[in-house]
């Protein structure tokens, strides 16, 4: 079975779980526990949905291109900072306490 059929089949299986979690909820009612188990239902398939977006572009066993950031070795242009306060200091014309 491909990748791709793994991961219909699960979405499937999450989707009847889904179904008999509200049919249980119709018996059992709105409690902790039953939140509980919906919050859990629900957090399956948004990490089901992430590993897809993650695997789903990518051929089987290569992990996704991470993009690069280029960081520049110059040194900032000082009129950025002007009239910036330093963070922890203060402003330079008043004293801490």
């Amino acid at each position: 079975m491909s990748l791709q059929d793994e991961l219909a089949s699960v979405q499937r299986r999450l989707d009847e779980l889904g179904r008999a979690v509200s049919k249980l909820e119709q018996h059992v009612g709105d409690s902790l526990d039953m939140r509980r188990v919906r919050a859990d239902t629900k957090h399956l398939s948004d990490d089901l949905a992430l590993l897809r977006d993650s695997v789903g572009t990518t051929p089987a066993g290569q992990k996704p291109r991470q993009e690069m950031v280029t960081i520049p070795d110059t040194p900032y242009d000082p009129s950025l900072w002007s009239g910036a306060e330093d963070e922890g200091l203060g402003a330079p014309d008043r004293r801490a306490p």
